[in-house]
């Protein structure tokens, strides 16, 4: 009978004669198939387990990551509130803002609003001045001066289509009808007036042009201290302006002819 060791130093001096020259190439015994079958079952569940543990961290860290940047960027220009669906958002939408003028610097101003918010205006060749009802030039925006500015807007930075000198809105009534941003950063909770019945928060169609205008100056002339971002019209034809940069409100509603009715949270 053969040791165990005998048959391993006759395995061992077969596998070195074959590598001798004139022997041939070294011929390797099939793997089992039943052995190759086991490990293949074995490597690819771990394999499937490691690619979803994988993709799972980095799905969860992204949007937490996200989630993060969105909080800290909201937070850092007082932005408070959601907005609701795809259809009734936008970036540089129609929308404004009013208050004094801090600081003028080439083609471009600061706004303080009401509420102590801060907006940066960008001028372009295309925008209109006007001071009071009179048409005037961008020599009128001066530090100090009261101005209406309606432009695309981009969280505080508007991009100036109109700027009026000098706009018929009492800040003082109408700022005080605003509860300004304020750290930790938690919206009021509170209804007034009337909210459409058609209103359901992220619908609506983002309206632009003169309907905006109107909406977002009935809206500042109300409730003063924000920034208009967009302009929707509901299914009824009433709009809902949509502000940032207070706790409250952030939703103003007006009717088809632009008379403040309510607002929320």
């Amino acid at each position: 009978m053969q040791s165990p060791s005998d048959t391993t130093r006759r395995d061992e001096s077969r596998a070195v004669s074959q590598h001798q020259p004139g022997r041939g190439k070294l011929r390797r015994p099939p793997l089992s198939k039943r052995i190759l079958g086991v490990g293949v079952a074995l490597c690819v569940p771990a394999v499937g387990v490691g690619l979803a543990a994988c993709g799972g961290t980095s799905n969860s860290a992204a949007a937490t990551t996200s989630s993060a940047t969105a909080t800290r960027a909201n937070a850092s220009i007082g932005v408070t509130g959601s907005g609701g669906g795809s259809n009734a958002r936008s970036t540089n939408a129609a929308g404004g803002s009013v208050g004094t003028v801090t600081g003028v610097s080439g083609s471009s101003f600061a706004v303080s609003t009401p509420t102590g918010g801060k907006v940066t205006v960008k001028e372009t060749s295309s925008t209109v001045y006007d001071k009071g009802t009179t048409k005037s030039t961008a020599s009128a925006v001066t530090k100090g001066t009261t101005v209406l500015v309606i432009g695309k807007v981009d969280s505080t930075t508007i991009t100036a289509s109109q700027v009026i000198v000098g706009p018929a809105i009492n800040l003082s009534k109408a700022s005080a009808n605003v509860i300004a941003f304020k750290q930790p950063n938690a919206s009021e909770s509170k209804t007034t007036g009337t909210i459409p019945s058609s209103y359901k928060q992220g619908t609506g169609t983002i309206v632009s042009g003169t309907t905006a205008t109107k909406a977002t100056e009935a809206s500042l002339s109300s409730y003063a201290g924000g920034v208009v971002d967009r302009v929707v019209r509901l299914s009824n034809g009433d709009y809902e302006v949509h502000n940032i940069g207070t706790n409250w409100p952030h939703h103003v509603f007006e009717t088809s002819n632009f008379k403040v009715i309510g607002a929320n949270d």
